[in-house]
């Protein structure tokens, strides 16, 4: 145990610095707190280098290159293309390194943060040990993250392999990546890799995309396979193994047994909590093989200890690690009876065309609600996606037979920006009539919304006694 001089006493103390930790740390900083910061491996490293902002550079590079092949249909003649991937890999190191000091020791001890760079284990459940200092807080969050779940498959033991956390460290472009896993983060990567110039093929058991509207989806793998992807949904992989300098992949489907062969293997088949080093029984903390046991607040067994981000569950996104912040302080610090509710948590896939939902599905909806108005309405009616050229998608708005907004899916252009009015329109229970009504600019792809809402009303409009009163109307002006 560590010296009575090196034990801290603090109102909070976060364990793990990725984007929910540093969010709870400098929201407690900012209310004179003085948060104790515990971290093992470098101050918002998982997000930064690990994470969304190196893939989200990817996608970016990737699209400036899919954008280059679709220059000739605007009468533009650059030449051939080539894609350096020296160039590719500097520039996400570079975007790394320009958001970087926001997440940096000396940033949040500016913010009477006290930061310990060290492995932090309960000692009991009001004690937490990291390194030489012993921390007794009325409070503590735990925002470790999580890591890819690595597959039980008979041979990845002596096959190299890449994982959502190690892929971002290639210095070259895989010539064919075998990807496993048609989640979010695979089917973002295969569709990067591919339009940097890999062949890629993705194998995927169950249903791609699982948990996002199915018609939605499916207009998403429609524009992976064209542009060709090798999509092998519902296969199996059996084994995987290594012949000279390629890799051999098993898999079985309907069809039978084939075996693949690639350059690199990319795991992408879910992930687990980071929590098995924090002696969480000591602490009277409860746990699964899924994770945490957490109440509706985001509590655990133990009334001290929150849980935020990756290592709650939940869905694995900074904003989601955003939000457990914001219920985590004001639940633990100020006595709030906050629940979580993800019924207003937008998810975004990253994917070319983009896709994102929030609230209900159209299966949930009618589950809750009965009777359900679904409005729908395409890219291709769009002005601005007309001019682009991105006419691939559609908006699908779900109401209540008043109108209230259950849930939105809008697959297509600028897709995670779109999204947002109708994250606060479910937030605050708004009636689809606000969104009819806005006034919005023209040309832009915000009108997909409104006329998608406008859609509300033509029903009534069809009605023999709106027609005439309509007809009335008209003859008497």
């Amino acid at each position: 145990m560590a010296q009575a001089s090196n034990e801290l006493k603090p109102r909070l103390c976060v364990i793990g610095a990725g984007p929910a930790g540093l969010a709870v740390a400098a929201a407690a900083a900012a209310f004179d707190m003085k948060p104790v910061l515990i971290e093992k491996g470098g101050l918002g490293r998982e997000s930064l280098y690990r994470g969304s902002v190196p893939a989200q550079a990817l996608i970016a590079a990737a699209a400036r290159a899919q954008a280059a092949r679709a220059n000739a249909r605007f009468g533009i003649k650059t030449g051939r293309m080539s894609i350096d991937p020296s160039v590719v890999t500097t520039q996400v190191r570079t975007t790394v390194d320009a958001l970087a000091p926001n997440a940096t020791r000396e940033r949040f001890a500016g913010l009477g943060v006290t930061v310990i760079e060290a492995s932090a284990r309960f000692a009991d459940p009001r004690t937490v040990v990291a390194g030489d200092f012993v921390v007794k807080a009325s409070c503590f969050v735990i925002a470790t993250g999580s890591s890819p779940a690595i597959p039980d498959i008979p041979g990845l033991a002596v096959t190299p392999y890449l994982t959502e956390a190690t892929i971002f460290t290639l210095k070259e472009i895989p010539r064919h990546l075998i990807v496993i896993g048609a989640g979010a983060a695979g089917l973002e990567l295969a569709q990067v890799f591919r339009r940097l110039g890999s062949k890629v093929t993705v194998i995927e058991p169950a249903t791609p995309l699982a948990g996002i509207e199915p018609e939605a989806a499916a207009v998403v793998l429609h524009a992976l396979a064209r542009e060709g992807i090798s999509l092998r949904i519902g296969a199996e992989v059996t084994k995987v193994g290594r012949a000279l300098a390629k890799l051999r992949v098993t898999l079985r489907d309907e069809a039978g047994e084939e075996t693949i062969e690639g350059t690199h293997l990319l795991l992408t088949s879910g992930r687990r909590p980071n929590i098995d080093d924090l002696d969480l029984d000591a602490a009277g903390i409860q746990t699964t093989a899924e994770g945490l046991v957490l109440d509706n607040s985001l509590r655990t067994a133990n009334k001290r200890v929150y849980a935020v981000g990756d290592a709650a569950g939940g869905p694995h996104a900074t904003h989601v690690g955003h939000y457990h912040a914001s219920l985590a302080i004001r639940n633990g610090l100020f006595g709030a009876k906050l629940r979580v509710n993800y019924e207003a948590v937008p998810l975004v896939t990253y994917t070319d065309p983009e896709l994102a939902q929030v609230g209900m599905l159209e299966g949930e909806a009618r589950a809750h609600s009965g009777a359900i108005r679904v409005l729908r309405w395409p890219y291709r009616e769009n002005d601005r996606a007309q001019i682009e050229r991105t006419t691939e998608g559609h908006i699908k708005i779900v109401t209540d037979r008043a109108g209230e907004i259950l849930g939105a899916t809008i697959v297509g252009p600028r897709a995670s920006e779109s999204i947002t009015p109708w994250t606060l329109a479910i937030g605050e229970k708004l009636n689809i009539r606000a969104f009819a009504g806005l006034v919005v600019p023209y040309p832009s792809y915000a009108e997909v919304g409104k006329r998608a809402a406008i859609t509300f009303f033509n029903h009534g409009l069809t009605r023999p006694r709106t027609r005439r009163i309509m007809g009335w109307s008209r003859r008497t002006r």
